[in-house]
Order: structure tokens, then C-alpha cells, then sequence
């Protein structure tokens, strides 16, 4: 649904900080405000030196370093430079070690034992497993609204102890095979035992790659490389992190040379710019679910024929080209393409409106009318109502599209209107479906509620070996292609744009995950 699993974009919604934002102290490129980046060798090796500067949407006055609070795509990516989590999803958005060097479960799957590795905060002194405690407990407070929240329910925290200070022992208040996704839960950050509030407003310690200089929100952020992280130390000198809300802003700041890294490009801009010569184009696949939602419980999408009609009213690449300006891949009514435990072998459906006619010629439902609601919140909305509102009129559908508030929509679509659309950040396929496709889900857009459904998510939690449970996934899959709400019509690129000499930025990793703003890897040729 919505950018960044979980995130309400205020950033992309606040009025342009404007580009004074982005002459700030340090803009030379060095740490003493020199252009140290010189002109590099050519070879395509890392070379250490100089200040990156990030221009990203940003959140005003509000924002804040505490990494438990990070809701914008501007605060994860200052939360993992100065932060470290237990684990992190990979590019297949499996969970992959960080802090954690592994964990092992009990023969019920029940307890969980967690190792760490060697790590040390900024202060020096080592990562433990109160640290671990204490983050978590911080974040399960009942009186805070932190964002991992919900992720660590699972965890019976009061039980749960420090085995000895390199290993921690979860209690869970219920079988989970898919445990390690917890610990890469968005936001689930590791701090010091005994961190206060007050802390995050004053010089922030974690254990990431950079080191705390500056923080003035709504404007610029400057960190300063670890030599000391536990991963290697970053290429960069320094990173800065400076507000831009508006694209265009962002993108003029990138061409005029005032920064070097760009994020969210909309595909338009992108198209205009790639291959020109001028900044380097960065496409992160399958970054964003591009679907139209359909409430199963309430007509016309109460019948399931309906449903198989619209499923086969929809021209994929037709969406992709007119919505997106091609820049993502078609989908196939299933999140998570590419990603582990996607049902990749079902047959791709395509436009079939001889079958859509005669599926709601059974349904009762040839003249049929919807609306179709849809908002300017996210690129490609508007166009893709309009596109499918043609597409239908083919199949004797009446499409009528309704435009909503960009502030609202996303509250507004989980329990209103029939048909609307809809887009997902990147999440295990586990997480999507235990958000939003059981029956006390509370993001559940379709309302899918089938008791039988949400029993198998429990088996499939509750399966230790990883074929068998894979096999239970690709079984829920099967009947979600067959008779689901969400038709998934494509899976949109993330597009960042860089200056032409750095380098290291990686371009398989959907945003959100691990390789995503992985900025200790980048450096500047």
C-alpha cells in the first residue's frame, strides 16, 4: 500500500523544503570543505576520501535520529549509516545475519537462541546481549508508537534473557519457523543499554558504519566514517544527508552539482535523463507491488468470478508502459515477485476479454459499474485508473474513477469503496501475508477473511523444514492467483539518480533492503 512497508510518506507530502537546504557547510566535498574527490584512476577500484551528499525528501521539523522512529525513507537510511539490526533482508528479502552472526531454534520452534558477533558502538564499548534486550523491550514499550512494534509481538520479552553477553534467548509466545524476519524488521535497531530519549537529540551512539557529526532536521545531516565497523570501514570521509522534497528539486540539485546522489526519480524524469550523459540512472527491480485492490467481501467482488473477470480485463504491459513509462516488469495477481517463496511457476495470465465477458455473463453481471478510487499519492495512480477504466469499457465494464486526498488515501481505502489502487513496498512474502491477508490483519485492503487461509499460515509458521514449508506458501499462492483480491498488474522500478563519478551503488536490491542506501559501500571515482 504504501511506499516503505508500514511508512506514511509525510515527507513526499510537505511543502519543498527548497534548494537553500542544500547549501549547507561542507558542500566543497571534504571533511574541511575541500574537493578531495579528485579525478580517480579509472579502474573501477574503491578509493577512500571525500563527503557524499544525499539529497532525499524529508519530514521538517519533526525528524528525528532516534532509529526506533524511522518512518521516512530519509530516516532508514540516517538509522542503518549510524544503527545496526540483528539481520536484514537480502535482495530475495530472505533474512541474512548482521549483528546476529546466527540463530537456532529448539525443536519447537518456540525458543530461539541468537549469537552476535564482535561489534562494537561508537564509544567502544561491545555489542551484548543486553543491548539486544533492552532495544527491544524499548521498542515493545506500550506507551510508545515505535514501528517494530507489531513485527516483535511474537517475542514474550519478559522471558526472553541474555544467556550470556554474546547470546540471547527469545521466548515466543507461539511456534515461528520465519523468526529471523523479526529480527530484520524494519526498524528494529540495535542501541546501548540504558540509551534515553534525550540521547537521539544529542550525539546519537549506534554501531553503523558512520559516526555522529551534525544534525539540524528538516535540513542536513553529517556523519563521519567508523574505522573501527565491524563490516569494514566505509570508502567515504563523510556522508551528508540534505532535505529536498520536491523531485525537482532533488534532480536540479543533482545536475547543478550540489549533490551527488539523488533519491526517487519518477520514471518520466528518468526517461529524460538516462543515457544523456549528464548523472547516472539507478533502477532498483521490483521495488514497488503495482495492484488494484478488490474487497472480497462486499459486490460485485464477492463473487469470485468477478474477481477472474478483472483479473483477465487487465493488459499488463499496457499498465506498465502507460503508467510507469515502462519502467517496471508485469505482474501476475502474486506480491513478491523474485522474492523467496514466490509461486514462480504458476502460468502468466494475460488479457483474455472473450473469458472476462463470459465470466460476467455467469456472474450476473454484464452491465456491471465500479468505482475506481485513486489518488495523485503515488506515481503512476492516476494513469493506471485511466488506462484500466479503457480496458474494461472493451469487456463491457463502466469504470468510473474517483480521485482521492493525497493525506488520507491510504486510511481511507482500507475500509471504503470496492476496487481501488494500491502499491507495496518490499516485505517477505511471509510478512505480506500476515499483514494483510488474515483475517484479523490489520491493513487488510481485500478483506480476505477465510479461517481455512489463515490456518495455513499457521501450519506454514509452525513447518521447520524449509521445502515443506516453502510447499505450504506456493499452496496459499495457488489460491490467491485463483481467487484473490489483489490483481497485481506490475511491479514498478525504484529510480535513484547519482553524479557520474560514484560509484558502488547497488542496483539489484529492492528498496528497503539490505544493499538499498548502502552508502559505506559507495565511493566517490
Amino acid at each position: 500500500m504504501q511506499d516503505s512497508p508500514g511508512l506514511r510518506r509525510r515527507g513526499l507530502l510537505a511543502a519543498a523544503s527548497g534548494i537553500g537546504a542544500l547549501a549547507l557547510v561542507g558542500c566543497g566535498g571534504g571533511p574541511d570543505g575541500q574537493d578531495d574527490r579528485g579525478s580517480g584512476d579509472g579502474d573501477g577500484k574503491p578509493r577512500r576520501g571525500g563527503r557524499l551528499r544525499a539529497a532525499f525528501a524529508g519530514g521538517g521539523a519533526s525528524e528525528t535520529l532516534d532509529p526506533h522512529l524511522a518512518n521516512l525513507f530519509a530516516d532508514v537510511a540516517r538509522a542503518k549509516a549510524l544503527f545496526d539490526k540483528l539481520a536484514d533482508y537480502g535482495d530475495d528479502l530472505s533474512a541474512r545475519p548482521r549483528l546476529a552472526v546466527g540463530w537456532e531454534p529448539n525443536a519447537g520452534l518456540d525458543r530461539w537462541k541468537v549469537t552476535l558477533r564482535e561489534a562494537e558502538f561508537h564509544d567502544g564499548k561491545a555489542v551484548t546481549a543486553e543491548d539486544v534486550l533492552f532495544s527491544y523491550r524499548r521498542i515493545a514499550d506500550p506507551g510508545k508508537a515505535f514501528r517494530a512494534k507489531a513485527s516483535l509481538e511474537p517475542i514474550d520479552l519478559a522471558a526472553s534473557r541474555a544467556v550470556d553477553g554474546r547470546t540471547v534467548e527469545f521466548v515466543l509466545k507461539r511456534p515461528t519457523a520465519e523468526f529471523p524476519n523479526v529480527l530484520a524488521a524494519f526498524g528494529a535497531y540495535i542501541v546501548p543499554d540504558g540509551t534515553s530519549d534525550a540521547d537521539f537529540e544529542g550525539k546519537p551512539v549506534g554501531s553503523g558504519p558512520f559516526r555522529f557529526v551534525s544534525f539540524a532536521p528538516g535540513r542536513s545531516a553529517v556523519f563521519r566514517r567508523n574505522d573501527a565497523y565491524w563490516d569494514g570501514a566505509p570508502y567515504l570521509d563523510e556522508l551528508e544527508f540534505v532535505v529536498a522534497n520536491e523531485e525537482s528539486a532533488r534532480v536540479n540539485a543533482l545536475l547543478g552539482g550540489q549533490v551527488e546522489y539523488a533519491h526517487e526519480l519518477n520514471p518520466t524524469t528518468a526517461r529524460a535523463h538516462e543515457g544523456k550523459g549528464q548523472i547516472e540512472i539507478v533502477r532498483l527491480r521490483n521495488s514497488a507491488m503495482q495492484a488494484f485492490a478488490m474487497k472480497t467481501d462486499r459486490a460485485p467482488f464477492d463473487d469470485a468470478r468477478v474477481r477472474e473477470a478483472f483479473f483477465l480485463i487487465a493488459d499488463r504491459q499496457e499498465l506498465i508502459d502507460g503508467a510507469l513509462s515502462g519502467a517496471g516488469v508485469v505482474g501476475n495477481d502474486l506480491f513478491g515477485k523474485g522474492y523467496e517463496y514466490y509461486a514462480g511457476t504458476l502460468p502468466q495470465r494475460g488479457q483474455d476479454l472473450d473469458r472476462a465477458r463470459s465470466l460476467l455473463k455467469a456472474a450476473g453481471a454484464e452491465k456491471l459499474e465500479v468505482t475506481l478510487d485513486t489518488s495523485a499519492v503515488a506515481a503512476g495512480f492516476t494513469e493506471a485508473a485511466s488506462i484500466f477504466r479503457d480496458q474494461a469499457a472493451k469487456a463491457g465494464v463502466t469504470v468510473k474513477v474517483r480521485m482521492g486526498s493525497k493525506d488520507s488515501y491510504w486510511a481511507d481505502i482500507l475500509d471504503s469503496g470496492t476496487l481501488c489502487c494500491y502499491r507495496s513496498g518490499a516485505m517477505p512474502i511471509e510478512a505480506h501475508i500476515s499483514q494483510r491477508l488474515l483475517t484479523d490483519s490489520t491493513t487488510n485492503a481485500t478483506k480476505w477473511h477465510h479461517k481455512d487461509f489463515d490456518a495455513l499460515y499457521r501450519q506454514a509458521q509452525a513447518t521447520k523444514d524449509d521445502k515443506e514449508r516453502a510447499a505450504v506458501f506456493a499452496r496459499m499462492q495457488r489460491r490467491l492467483y485463483a481467487e484473490g483480491g489483489f490483481l497485481v498488474w506490475g511491479f514498478a522500478d525504484w529510480i535513484i539518480a547519482t553524479a557520474r563519478n560514484v560509484k558502488g551503488v547497488e542496483d539489484q536490491a529492492p528498496a528497503n533492503t539490505l544493499d538499498w542506501a548502502r552508502f559505506d559501500k559507495v565511493w566517490l571515482a
